[in-house]
C-alpha cells in the first residue's frame, strides 16, 4: 500500500486498522480505526485521523 501503511482486518473482519510505518524509526502509527462501512468511504492512502 501507498505511503507505508498497511491494512489490517480486525475482528473477523467486522473492523480495519491502517496504520503507517517508519521504518527508519522502528515505529508506527495508527492512521484510521473503523468498521469495513467507514473504511468503503476513506482513502487509504492518505488517510489521517487525528
Amino acid at each position: 500500500m501507498a505511503n507505508n501503511r498497511i491494512v489490517f482486518n480486525v475482528a473477523g473482519n467486522m473492523y480495519r486498522l491502517i496504520v503507517s510505518f517508519n521504518y527508519r524509526y522502528r515505529s508506527g502509527y495508527i492512521k484510521f480505526f473503523g468498521t469495513h462501512a467507514e473504511y468503503n468511504k476513506v482513502d487509504a492512502a492518505t488517510v489521517d485521523q487525528t
